[in-house]
């Protein structure tokens, strides 16, 4: 029963509901969230916004407008049963559960046939559309490139190869043969001062050096990974903690560098743009190209900002989603379904074999009463007779009637102990229930004074005017 529960709030939440996060099933409801959680419904069901969110704190008049609006905007989607204010200020858990599985079905009926939209989308993550997003901003970004690269200053980095494969035999070694490739670079540069394979060999040289640096890199990399996982005396918790330093500190650099490009690239083309604008003064089709520039660098721009908006979104987002408090999968929410509904099929069968029981004890019980008066008609009429005759026959008449009015008296008191041992039995079903709400006296006498207080404020009001 408490899996059903949990499940009705998680399809509020999926159909665009609101759920605060630490209400985890129907007995957490407070009169705040329960007033919040059925006029959030009442606005997606209707597209509308007239019926209140929250619960007034001003006056116990208010509150009870407030939910009296509430019960007859439910009512008038259909609810069958008692609905009125006390279901809301004073509610239990059973007449909260029965509300809010009404609520989840008005709901999704809505849903499929379209009038409330895509409101199911609501309160979930939308990392898939930003990604769509980021790609076919990457794409346009891509389309602007060639045209933008015909106009910008930008120099070459030399490629550094990725050399995960082989393996380093130490710093002396690399030292050693960055020496011999030096050597041997000068050796036939100068020998062949024009020869054309001279570029070649000195960018091969450049890159094997590139390599031994990596190389020697990783070596370092991987001694300090050695160290720490040897070191007994502090905890692996201490290393995580200053390469989170590191890292926040490389990220800070990298901003701060990004700034001073920023400043430095700003003025130059700045520059450029004059120099373009001076070189294209006389010739037409250059200012058209200046100004197709213009409006590219404005849309690869804007472009870039969306991208990094964009980003950010996603970063957030995937933050707070790793926050969220771990729910249980799509699929144990299938499975609890499932027995849910074998469990009903199974109470179901049992309760149509105890009616099929009770029609035959039913039948079996005519049966019998038609037969025992069918017997007392033809006994009573013998008994009769023979009265006739002698004082014998009248004495066992009088005992046969005193006998059957003596039977009619017991099996009256059966029926009449049968149906008070029923009637107590719902009496204690209700005491149960009532046992279970959720009443607090306390409050409801607070109400009460409140509510005698502004009565007699708006009496002494009325007097004085």
């Amino acid at each position: 029963m408490e899996d059903s529960r949990e499940i009705l709030l998680n399809s509020l939440a999926s159909s665009g509901v609101r759920v605060p996060y630490d209400v985890s099933s129907v007995r957490d409801l407070t009169p705040a969230t329960l007033v919040s959680i059925c006029g959030q419904s009442l606005n997606l069901i209707a597209k509308t916004s007239s019926f209140p969110t929250s619960l007034p704190d001003s006056s116990v008049a208010d509150q009870f407008n407030v939910c009296m609006a509430m019960a007859s905007g439910i009512q008038s989607l259909g609810y069958v049963g008692d609905m009125s204010f006390h279901k809301f200020l004073y509610p239990s858990e059973e007449d909260s559960c029965k509300l809010v599985r009404f609520l989840v079905e008005r709901l999704s009926e809505s849903s499929r046939s379209g009038s409330r939209g895509d409101l199911n989308d609501m309160g979930r993550v939308k990392e898939d559309g930003f990604e769509s997003d980021l790609a076919s901003q990457k794409r346009g970004e891509d389309r602007l490139a060639p045209k933008w690269d015909e106009f910008r200053l930008n120099g070459e980095e030399p490629e550094v190869l990725d050399s995960k494969g082989e393996d380093a035999s130490g710093s002396c070694v690399a030292n050693h043969m960055l020496q011999r490739l030096e050597e041997m670079s000068i050796d036939k540069v100068s020998s062949r001062p024009g020869d054309a394979h001279s570029s070649e060999l000195t960018e091969e040289v450049t890159a094997k050096t590139l390599e031994l640096k990596h190389l020697e890199e990783e070596l370092e990399l991987l001694k300090a990974a050695v160290a720490i996982a040897f070191d007994v005396d502090r905890p692996t918790e201490f290393y995580l903690e200053e390469l989170n330093q590191q890292v926040d500190a490389r990220k800070k650099h990298i901003g701060e560098l990004k700034l001073q490009q920023e400043e430095i690239r700003r003025p130059l083309v700045e520059k450029r743009r004059c120099l373009q604008e001076t070189l294209s003064a006389g010739n037409p089709d250059a200012q058209k190209k200046m100004q197709k520039l213009k409006q590219l660098e404005l849309e690869k721009e804007s472009i870039l900002a969306a991208i990094h908006k964009r980003e950010e979104e996603l970063s957030q987002l995937s933050g707070d989603l790793e926050k969220q408090p771990k729910v249980a999968s799509r699929r144990s929410y299938i499975e609890r379904v499932k027995e849910i509904t074998k469990n009903s099929r199974k109470q179901e069968a049992d309760i149509e074999q105890i009616l099929k029981d009770t029609r035959e004890l039913q039948l079996e019980s005519n049966s019998i009463q038609e037969r025992l008066h069918r017997t007392y008609a033809v006994v009573d009429e013998l008994v009769f007779r023979e009265a006739k005759k002698d004082a014998v026959g009248r004495q066992a008449y009088r005992l046969l009637t005193s006998i059957h009015e003596s039977f009619e008296q017991i099996r009256e008191k059966i029926l009449a102990t049968d149906r008070i041992r029923r009637e107590a039995t719902e009496h204690e079903k209700k005491l149960a229930s009532m046992a279970s709400r959720s009443l607090n006296a306390d409050k409801l006498q607070a109400d009460l004074e409140v509510i005698r207080r502004e009565n007699e404020y708006l009496e002494k009001s009325l007097q004085d005017k």
